[in-house]
C-alpha cells in the first residue's frame, strides 16, 4: 500500500467567519484552543487538521451508545452539489417499508434540501426536519452537534426509528462527522470535481466509513478517469470500501444499502429485514 506521506495544504478555513469586526469575537479557553461563536452557534474551536488520516486509524463508533435514546445514525457529507440530498431521498426509498426511518438535514440559510424531501415523498413531511445551521456546515455536524442531536433524539423517540438520516450541509474534503453524532458515515464526491479528487485527500475521504464516487455517467463529458479514480481512493483509504454510482439513477444504492445494513447489524446487534 502507498504511503501517504505527500504534503498537503491547511486551507481547511475555506470561508469568512466574520470574527472581529462581527461582534462574535474569539477567545483562547482553557485547553489552549481559540474557541468563537458565530451566526447562533455554541462556542467551538476550528483545530488545524496536518494529515488527512487513514482509515484503519479512523476514530470507531461509540459501543456506549444507547439506542434507545438515539437510533443508528448515518451521517452524509460531502462538497456542494455531489448528490447528498439525492442519497438521502434515495436510501429513503429503498429503506422505508421496511425500517422506521426519520431525517434530518442541514443548510447554512435555507431549509431547502429538507423541502426537496417532503416534496418528493421521501418519508410522511413529520419525519423531516431541516436545520438552518447559521454557520459553518462542518461544525454542525463536528464541534457543536448540539443543533443536530435535538431533532434527531427527538424523532427517534417520536417514531421508534429504526435508523436515522444526518444530512450535513455542502462543506469541504476537511468535513467530517463527530462519532458523538453519526454512527456510520458517508461521504459522497462526484466526478464532475474531476478525478484529482480522492487523492486530494482530507478526513471525509480518508476515514468516513464509506467514499461514494457519484456521477460516473458524466465522466467522459468532463474527461475523468474512473480508473484513476479508483486507484487513488484504494490508495488514499487503506482499501476501505468505496462505491461508484449514479444515485439519480439508482445506480450504486443497493450496495450502499448493503454496507449500511451491514454495520447496522453489527453495531446495534439487529437482524436486516
Amino acid at each position: 500500500m502507498a504511503s501517504h506521506d505527500h504534503p498537503h495544504s491547511h486551507d481547511h478555513h475555506h470561508h469568512e467567519h466574520g470574527h472581529g469586526d462581527s461582534g462574535s469575537g474569539s477567545w483562547v479557553g482553557p485547553d489552549g484552543k481559540v474557541y468563537h461563536s458565530h451566526d447562533g452557534l455554541a462556542p467551538h474551536s476550528h483545530e488545524p487538521i496536518y494529515s488527512p488520516g487513514f482509515f484503519t486509524k479512523r476514530a470507531p463508533p461509540l459501543h456506549t451508545r444507547d439506542f434507545n435514546e438515539r437510533a443508528f445514525t448515518i451521517g452524509i457529507g460531502g462538497p456542494v452539489g455531489t448528490g447528498k440530498t439525492a442519497l438521502m431521498l434515495a436510501l429513503c426509498q429503498f429503506l422505508r417499508d421496511k425500517y422506521s426511518l426519520a431525517a434530518v438535514t442541514n443548510d447554512i440559510f435555507t431549509k431547502e434540501d429538507g423541502e426537496f424531501l417532503v416534496k418528493h415523498g421521501a418519508l410522511p413531511e413529520e419525519r423531516i426536519r431541516a436545520v438552518e445551521t447559521g454557520g459553518c456546515p462542518h461544525a454542525a455536524i463536528r464541534e457543536d452537534i448540539s443543533i443536530n442531536l435535538g431533532p434527531l433524539e427527538e424523532l427517534s423517540n417520536l417514531f421508534k426509528a429504526d435508523i436515522l438520516l444526518c444530512e450535513s450541509g455542502g462543506d469541504n474534503l476537511a468535513a467530517n462527522f463527530s462519532r458523538e453524532l453519526a454512527d456510520y458515515i458517508i461521504y459522497i464526491i462526484d466526478v464532475s470535481g474531476g478525478d484529482k479528487i480522492p487523492r486530494k485527500g482530507g478526513p471525509g475521504i480518508t476515514q468516513a466509513d464509506l467514499l461514494v464516487i457519484n456521477k460516473t455517467d458524466l465522466a467522459a463529458a468532463v474527461g475523468a478517469d474512473l480508473e484513476v479514480m479508483k486507484r487513488d481512493a484504494l490508495r488514499m483509504r487503506d482499501g476501505g470500501p468505496f462505491v461508484f454510482a449514479q444515485v439519480k439513477h439508482g445506480v450504486g444504492i443497493e450496495e450502499i444499502v448493503n454496507h449500511i445494513l451491514q454495520d447496522w447489524e453489527a453495531t446495534t446487534g439487529k437482524k436486516r429485514r
